[in-house]
């Protein structure tokens, strides 16, 4: 059976485009996808109490390193590289502010916290740095240093401020354990602003 000649073409630049995105796909998957970690809010600290105003926390800041998915280690030059192979869930500031959020919430304030652009009236907001994210290889340990300041939501105002911080031991510098390691460390940083910030 003859097949006529623009129907020969149709099939010749099907087989091509198929051709192409076949390509297209292999190169794509030339590494394997990094492993994902995730922080945890703390529970199970006690009741944080405290007066019955209402908190918002702010999207932290940092600099740009500190700004991105990835695991950070820092050398004993200052130097600082991603870890391979491994990612965190979402950007450290978003998890940073998500997981503290959630810990005001496990020490009994529900009511009283919530982020910008909830439509609740705050009383205080709570602003933090994060100053520090990452392990440090010379010392084989997670360091996690974050500054907190409340301020007052209509005046303006700081009233307080502290530089809060955690070292924890990583049994390798690696992405399971490194992730660990700052998880743990980041808890007691966000257990020691949750009571101080009550």
């Amino acid at each position: 059976m003859l097949t006529s000649p623009s129907l020969l073409r149709d099939r010749l630049r099907a087989l091509s485009l198929a051709a192409a995105g076949a390509l297209l796909l292999a190169g794509c998957g030339g590494g394997s996808a990094p492993t994902t970690y995730d922080l945890s809010a703390p529970r199970d600290f006690g009741r944080i109490g405290g007066g019955g105003g209402v908190l918002i926390v702010a999207q932290p800041t940092t600099v740009q390193a500190l700004d991105s998915d990835r695991l950070i280690v820092k050398d004993s030059s200052g130097a600082l590289s991603f870890l391979g192979g491994a990612q965190w869930a979402d950007r450290v500031p978003n998890l940073v502010q998500t997981r503290l959020i959630q810990t005001f919430e496990n020490g009994s304030r529900i009511a009283a916290v919530g982020r910008p652009g909830e439509r609740i009236v705050p009383d205080l907001q709570l602003n933090v740095d994060i100053r520090s994210f990452h392990i440090d290889a010379a010392s084989g340990q997670a360091v996690v240093e974050i500054t907190a300041k409340l301020v007052g939501d209509r005046t303006g105002k700081i009233q307080r401020g502290r530089v809060f911080s955690a070292r924890v031991p990583a049994s390798a510098v690696d992405g399971a354990a490194a992730a660990q390691a700052l998880d743990q460390a980041l808890s007691q940083v966000l257990i020691q602003i949750a009571r101080w910030a009550r």
